[in-house]
């Protein structure tokens, strides 16, 4: 099993990441919490699961092992897949899942695109008792690495398809949204994401 990958980087995008190790490129389906983490160019190390299914072997990178490991929590719950996994780290940081699920907060996680009430109960009941935030442990902002986006609205509309919603309401979001001259993509996928979980 792969557990670990360290290489150039040599493509980057919202889902995923090609690492390019010793002139192997290996493409790692990634979290946008991972996403933003990441430089656009230069070497990086990710935690990986090795996910094998009969048609494929596909790889997971995540940028700390809190995420890896929730992420291995996850899919052991029925009904939560890899890609249902990585859609939920991207939706809601490490810290505030684990304290959503331990605080049986069931609202919160069925807002999540992909997690109805049943899921939701699902996830309370069975990981209640193993996921909680440790003692002292806090929420960790991400740090967006400078370099200019070059169609953040078109990047947002990608993601949003990649958590599950449907593309013409994603474009249709975005079309109302006013988007101001200087808001990064992290801002306007925020934006949208808040309105649509209402």
């Amino acid at each position: 099993m792969i557990a670990l990958v360290r290489g150039q980087v040599a493509f980057k995008s919202l889902d995923h990441l090609i690492i390019d190790v010793g002139g192997v490129g290996y493409r790692l389906f990634i979290p946008l919490s991972t996403y933003y983490a990441l430089p656009e160019e230069g070497e990086v190390s990710l935690y990986t699961h090795t996910h094998v299914r009969e048609d494929a072997l596909l790889l997971y990178g995540f940028i700390t092992r809190d995420e890896l490991e929730l992420f291995t929590i996850l899919i052991g719950i029925t009904g939560i897949g890899p890609k249902l996994a990585v859609n939920l780290l991207s939706h809601i940081p490490v810290y505030d899942l684990k304290l959503a699920i331990s605080c049986g907060d069931v609202k919160r996680l069925s807002s999540l695109p992909g997690i109805g009430k049943k899921t939701a109960e699902r996830l309370v009941l069975e990981l209640k008792d193993k996921v909680s935030p440790a003692p002292g442990e806090r929420p960790s902002a991400t740090e967006i690495p400078a370099g200019a986006v070059t169609d953040p609205l078109q990047d947002v509309l990608s993601a949003l398809v990649n958590l599950g919603y449907k593309e013409n309401q994603a474009r249709k979001i975005l079309e109302e949204m006013e988007v101001g001259s200087q808001a990064t993509t992290e801002d306007i996928l925020k934006a949208a994401l808040k309105i649509l979980v209402r």
